[in-house]
């Protein structure tokens, strides 16, 4: 797979990976499957340790996203957000190929197709080598939905899943849902990091919550 170096926030299905070096952790981003879903690979700069968030879809395209020979970073871990289908049909593939250690929230782990190892709550820490994620949960899209956070020297970096993208956040199935997951929203992402903080989603471009934070008023009055 071509890996590009220059991160622009967007790739495209079939197309090279692209990736970004915060010092400390490297974060590469490829698009899988027939929704545009997106997959990131995590890699403890320190330890060569890897983390993959999102087993969406095309085991063997993940596989060539870890890599191969004596530098290839050891994937020891797989978190998924959350328990729709397109994020997890690649999941026992991998899972079995690198024999990775599953990740996911308690509410959504029963509907994956393979048993979770690690449940993890709002406000636990998901460790990797020298790396520390923050969990968050966002209830809304799912009742299990889970969004990480990395610190960086550079800001905050978020990994939302379907729980937010540019523009909004994802499809919610009734208005009691859409209401829960922007009070979460509001309070646990937008309350609690800053307007540089960079944006993975589960699908198509990255963005920051400054550029999002200006219309939090009218996704909530638009009610879906």
């Amino acid at each position: 797979m071509d890996v590009l170096d220059s991160y622009s926030g967007h790739t495209d299905p079939g197309g090279p990976a692209i990736r970004r070096d915060l010092g400390a952790l490297s974060i590469t981003k490829v698009s899988v499957g027939p929704m545009d879903n997106n997959a990131y690979l995590l890699v403890c700069t320190a330890t060569n340790e890897a983390l993959l968030v999102d087993a969406a879809n095309e085991p063997d395209r993940l596989a060539d996203l870890v890599g191969s020979g004596a530098t290839r970073p050891e994937l020891n871990h797989l978190v998924t957000t959350h328990r729709h289908a397109d994020h997890w049909q690649a999941l026992g593939a991998v899972a079995g190929m690198f024999q990775t250690r599953q990740i996911a929230h308690p509410l959504d782990a029963p509907e994956l197709p393979i048993p979770m190892d690690e449940l993890v709550e709002d406000g636990d820490t998901v460790r990797f080598g020298e790396i520390e994620l923050e969990v968050v949960h966002l209830r809304g899209h799912t009742l299990g939905s889970i969004a990480l956070v990395y610190r960086g020297e550079d800001g905050p970096h978020v990994f939302t899943g379907d729980s937010l993208f540019p523009g909004g956040h994802g499809r919610t199935a009734t208005p009691e849902d859409h209401l829960q997951l922007m009070d979460d929203l509001e309070e646990r992402v937008f309350g609690r990091l800053p307007d540089e903080t960079w944006v993975y989603p589960g699908h198509g471009d990255d963005t920051t919550l400054g550029k999002e934070r200006p219309d939090l008023a009218e996704w909530r009055a638009r009610g879906w």
